[in-house]
């Protein structure tokens, strides 16, 4: 079958998740990109229209074993009509749990044909300078199978004349669905005096959860634990403060530094 353009549809607070989609397109190779990026609330607020004539490939990060919660409105309402799909979810060197076949299964129900999925590995959102993991991931070997990865899918659509000659594809992962998608509520995020109020704390938050006007006021309730605006800030003023998410960091470190590879299904 013939691609008229590819959709690449992801969220991604700290790029990860959009670098991996952008490695994938670049296998395919096709005419036209378009490229979704879900990351702002605004964003999140039209819906995705698509249709048999084009390849979508969607990325989410993994959190807890499971897709995003705050993504599930928008995915439930992604309209489809048979579209060619390939469900990508990246996670922080832990486990991915049953969040491919989350995503996979969301998708279909909207009218999907998944055609190709994967897990691939990002630096983890709690990581930093003192207590790192998966730092610098997706690196140039993941990219380089990213691309890999998208030569298949690409000869794999060639290889038939319509999508319904395309057989389902299996993912691990079990239903229901385990993992918590409850995320913590918690003050940990840390202004030092370098902060310069530039915003771009605000610009970069997925939620709204950085104050635009007074950087130091975080809504913790509206907090995701992304550290986007950690990751993002061009004074480095923002830290983690001691506690939980703290911790977690370390433990995540000592517990998950052993490299960890993508894997496709297809």
């Amino acid at each position: 079958m013939k691609l008229e353009s590819v959709k690449l549809a992801c969220f991604s607070p700290t790029g990860t998740t959009k670098a991996v989609v952008q490695g994938i397109a670049y296998g395919i190779n096709p005419g036209t990109v378009e490229l979704i990026d879900i990351t702002t609330p605004d964003a999140r607020k039209q819906p995705l229209q698509t249709s048999e004539n084009e390849l979508l490939v969607i990325g989410v990060p993994v959190y807890m074993g499971r897709v995003p919660a705050l993504l599930n409105e928008w995915l439930n309402v992604i309209q489809a009509h048979n579209t060619p799909t390939v469900c990508v979810v990246v996670y922080g060197n832990r486990v991915y749990d049953d969040a491919l076949l989350e995503l996979k299964n969301t998708v279909t129900e909207c009218g999907c044909i998944p055609v190709a999925c994967a897990a691939y590995i990002g630096e983890h959102s709690f990581s930093n300078s003192e207590t790192p993991t998966a730092e610098g991931r997706p690196d140039e070997d993941d990219l380089h199978h990213a691309e890999a990865f998208g030569q298949k899918i690409r000869e794999k659509l060639q290889s038939v004349s319509s999508i319904s000659q395309i057989s389902d594809v299996n993912v691990p992962g079990t239903y229901p669905y385990g993992g918590v998608t409850e995320l913590w509520t918690v003050d940990f995020i840390a202004v030092s005096d370098e902060c310069s109020q530039c915003g771009t704390c605000a610009e970069v938050c997925p939620v709204g959860a950085a104050d635009a006007e007074n950087s130091r006021l975080i809504d913790i309730e509206k907090c995701i634990t992304c550290c986007a605006c950690i990751k993002s800030c061009p004074q480095n003023a923002r830290s983690m403060k001691p506690g939980m998410v703290k911790d977690a960091s370390v433990r995540l470190h000592t517990l998950y530094n052993q490299r960890k590879e993508p894997e496709f299904f297809i």
